[in-house]
């Protein structure tokens, strides 16, 4: 009887092992994880070497679900039946280090290298090993808390910060409220969705939403990026299959309004047997940076780079071994000036995964940091995203969490950081998102800035540099600022404002003041009119019809007269300030000319409506407080444009300054084509 119970319990514990096997193959290490330990639990404790060479399966398994404490448990069983090699202690002490336990890491990779002394991981190891508990006392600038609002008792990992205003963030979660009711094999959680959350005006971020577009589906989805103009997403999927194992790839969503589409497959290489994932999209649209296991690179995963053009992708290209190492480099992400944020467990840290910081120094070479503790732990440590030029955003983190879920911590560097905010919109109108600014500096600075929904852009600046600034739009005039930059020992934003005049609609000059009764320029009206030299200067080519209205109150005649010499009066002063006469036209229509409401005035009146016009009949029909509004919308100083191309041409019709010809070194050195000369 004792012997048949024996054959059949051997029958059973073969049965788990080859269903463990099964599922290590197809990479559902939690399922595997599972039937190793029956296993491991069913094999007589005098079976020393098989109980060791199943718990080595263990611990490999535990490893790849990040549940480091019975990974440890399992390694030390490997150890104590004595089916340790090398390998078997190198992971062992990797494991330690992600526990805090830095001294018996450090034993453990000693013992790794005494059987393996030229292994560049072991060798890191032991110097991080050694060096990390001074990290953590030194400290550093960073600040981190944890995020309850994003959190759930599952996995959250990888946000990326969205919107003009960064008020929305996209995180990958395993949470209950995930799609599908299976479970995952190879972390024993629900599959990932996207969720996202919304900041409200107050600043305070909402409860996270699954996407329920057809972005998620019954796989993994999560480590979203987006494109520039945030009309794309690129995020990572793994799909399943019960006799195949997963691969990971990098699939490309398009927003139709504020909806994601269904994604589809991006076609890095034709190479099926790798995994892509972990997309990232450089400032500058042109790159598609993700991390990779295809042959070609210098060991696990790499972070490789593919060219977005118009017509496709360019081919593949690694990072090479200034990035990559022996281990796993993953989660490529960008700060807005160019920075490359990734994580890597193959360079000298803290343990697991830590994020380093890679420059790009004078001879295009990277330059690696590591910004120590508290950004990086003993845990994983990955997946940053930037709150704009600030160097404060999120990142995820499995530190403190004894099954290995990843959370969402907050981060900031306190820096001294100048910026421009500027607003480009239409005088006496609304913000112009069809605008164009140009930014040059005396340092060589020479770009072209896109304006966001709300008409504003915003931009690095560097101490010590004199900025110009040109606001352009079609079907307005130019608009120009200086700024001197200089240095604070604070942040400081500065803010500017580019109003633009219509060359097709009446603009009106805002605080212009005459005496009573007379057409004397008070000497409130300066500034603005210093403000009409200056456009007039910046836009050369332009001439235009200076016009003075009266409200409907007295004769026609007199009220003609006295707006005829208030516009004389303004074109006067515009003269003595160097305008020439034969730019300026002064008219005085008296009330010939009523006002017409347009978009902005009918949102500061409720009881005006776009389009209405402020005549005597109109008027007289309204409560007596609103009339005395429309009379002094009446009374006003306006300009039209006549003409845009005064001076451009002599008596033969010939341009008096045509563009001279650039030399052709001139030309090829210059990308984006386009220099503006101020």
């Amino acid at each position: 009887m004792l012997a048949i119970l024996l054959a059949l319990f051997s029958c059973g514990t073969d049965r788990n092992l080859k269903r463990g096997e099964k599922f290590l193959a197809l990479g559902e290490y939690y399922d595997a994880s599972s039937e190793y330990k029956t296993a491991y639990s069913k094999t007589p404790a005098k079976e020393r070497a098989k109980r060791g060479q199943i718990a080595k399966k263990m611990a490999f398994c535990y490893d790849k679900i990040n549940s480091t404490q019975k990974a440890i448990a399992a390694f030390r069983n490997v150890i104590r039946y004595k089916q340790d090699d090398g390998e078997t202690h190198l992971s062992f002490a990797r494991q330690l280090m992600k526990n805090g336990n830095y001294k018996e890491a450090a034993e453990e990779f000693r013992i790794a290298l005494d059987s393996m002394p030229d292994n560049i991981l072991a060798k890191n190891g032991l110097e991080s090993a050694i060096s990390a508990p001074k990290l953590k006392e030194d400290g550093s600038r960073y600040s981190v808390k944890r995020m309850e609002v994003f959190n759930s008792r599952r996995a959250d990992y990888s946000p990326m910060l969205m919107g003009e205003d960064h008020d929305q963030l996209y995180f990958t979660s395993t949470r209950n409220e995930a799609e599908g009711d299976e479970l995952s094999g190879i972390t024993g959680t629900k599959n990932g969705d996207i969720f996202f959350s919304q900041k409200d005006d107050k600043g305070k971020w909402g409860k996270p939403q699954r996407v329920e577009s057809g972005l998620n589906s019954q796989y993994d989805e999560g480590a979203c990026c987006f494109s520039s103009d945030e009309r794309e997403m690129y995020l990572t999927q793994c799909s399943s299959d019960p006799s195949y194992p997963r691969y990971a790839k990098i699939l490309k969503s398009n927003r139709s309004d504020a909806s994601w589409g269904k994604p589809s497959d991006v076609e890095l290489t034709r190479d099926t047997l790798s995994s892509y994932a972990h997309p990232a999209v450089s400032p500058d649209g042109e790159w598609l940076y993700f991390c990779s296991d295809m042959p070609g690179g210098e060991g696990g995963l790499d972070i490789w780079r593919v060219r977005l053009t118009t017509s496709g992708l360019g081919g593949v290209e690694n990072l090479g071994p200034s990035i990559n190492t022996a281990g796993d480099e993953m989660f490529p992400t960008f700060r807005p000036n160019g920075d490359l944020y990734y994580s890597s467990n193959g360079l000298p840290g803290m343990g697991g995964l830590d994020i380093y910081i890679a420059t790009v120094n004078d001879f295009g070479q990277y330059e690696l940091e590591h910004p120590g503790y508290p950004l990086n732990s003993q845990g994983d440590d990955f997946g940053m995203t930037f709150e704009g030029p600030h160097n404060r955003g999120f990142f995820c983190s499995n530190r403190g969490d004894g099954r290995g879920w990843d959370h969402i911590y907050s981060f900031e560097k306190p820096e001294i950081i100048q910026t421009v905010k500027g607003w480009v919109y239409e005088m006496d109108g609304y913000e112009l998102t069809a605008a164009q600014v140009y930014m040059v500096g005396n340092d060589g600075t020479n770009e072209k800035l896109s304006v966001r929904s709300d008409g504003s852009f915003e931009q690095v600046l560097t101490p010590g540099v004199d900025y110009v600034f040109l606001a352009t739009c079609r079907g307005y005039l130019n608009h120009k600022e200086e700024l001197h930059v200089v240095a604070t020992d604070d942040s400081y934003e500065h803010v500017l404002q580019f109003p633009l005049a219509s060359i097709t609609v009446p603009v009106m000059i805002d605080n212009i003041f005459y005496d009573y009764d007379k057409a004397t320029l008070r000497p409130e009206s300066t500034q603005a009119l210093d403000e009409l030299v200056t456009l007039l200067n910046e836009n050369p080519n332009v001439t235009i019809e200076l016009s003075a209205h009266c409200d409907y109150h007295g004769s026609q005649a007199y009220n003609i007269g006295l707006a005829q010499r208030r516009a004389e009066s303004v074109v006067d002063y515009l003269i003595a300030h160097g305008i020439v006469s034969d730019r300026l036209t002064p008219k005085g229509y008296g009330k010939e000319k009523p006002k017409v409401v347009r978009k902005k005035l009918a949102a500061q009146y409720d009881w005006l409506k776009e389009g209405d016009v402020l005549t005597e009949e109109f008027i007289k029909a309204l409560d007596k407080d609103k009339q005395d509004i429309c009379d002094q919308l009446n009374r006003r100083t306006e300009f039209i444009v006549l003409r845009t191309t005064y001076g451009m041409f002599d008596k033969d019709g010939n341009l008096t300054n045509p563009p001279k010809q650039k030399p052709k070194e001139e030309e090829d050195s210059q990308d984006d084509g386009f220099f503006i000369d101020f």
